[in-house]
């Protein structure tokens, strides 16, 4: 799975073989020697990448760093690869959701296993967020009639009960229902809902799945 690989460590022969291995693995490869570098050049993290992190680095550690990409909201993987590992350190990555936590010397294949994973993390995060948009451009089509009429449906209410709600006929609520399975691209009642849940307008315990 091809990538952008952010190698920050401070130590200048390691970062040369590293962007060595990596590239010579099919990846590309940024490098930095203090985590300042990697913050004033930004990764975007709407392409493939991911963070190959020291703990131990000037300036900002590895885990400050990770803290500050959280921060800034970056979405991108971290792999720690350190020659100084200890448990609270390593707990402490894992839970703020460091991919991997690799000890110097590392291996190729373990390496290499452990960017691979961190890319197809990625690459479902990526597809999600994307999906999502999609759903919110298509609920931006709805007209505020139709909206209501989602916001209805999607609770379980059936034709009768949002004509009465609406102060409409259950033949307009027809029509409406109609333009918002199609405008939103449902194929059934529980998809719709399933939208609902992802846009945050349903709860996933609130409505009626049909």
């Amino acid at each position: 799975m091809p990538g952008l690989i952010h190698v920050v460590d401070d130590d200048a022969s390691f970062r040369t073989a590293m962007e060595r291995r990596l590239k010579l693995a099919g990846y590309d490869v940024a490098t930095y020697a203090a985590a300042q570098e990697l913050l004033d050049r930004l990764p975007d993290d709407d392409k493939p990448g991911c963070i190959l992190l020291d703990v131990q680095i000037p300036g900002l550690s590895g885990p400050e760093l990770q803290s500050r990409l959280i921060e800034l909201g970056s979405t991108l993987p971290i792999v720690f690869l350190t020659g100084h590992a200890d448990t609270p350190t390593t707990v402490r990555a894992i839970k703020a959701g460091a991919e991997d936590f690799l000890t110097k010397p590392v291996s190729s294949e373990q390496l290499i296993d452990a960017i691979e994973r961190a890319l197809a993390r990625q690459a479902t995060s990526l597809s999600q967020r994307s999906r999502l948009d999609g759903f919110r451009t298509l609920l931006a089509l709805l007209t505020p009639r139709e909206r209501q009429v989602f916001d209805l449906i999607v609770r379980g209410r059936i034709n009768k009960q949002i004509a009465y709600e609406l102060g409409t006929t259950e033949r307009t609520v027809k029509a409406h229902r109609h333009q918002v399975m199609e405008k939103m691209q449902a194929r059934s009642l529980a998809e719709l809902v399933s939208i609902a849940e992802r846009l945050g307008i349903l709860d996933a315990n609130d409505g009626t799945r049909g």
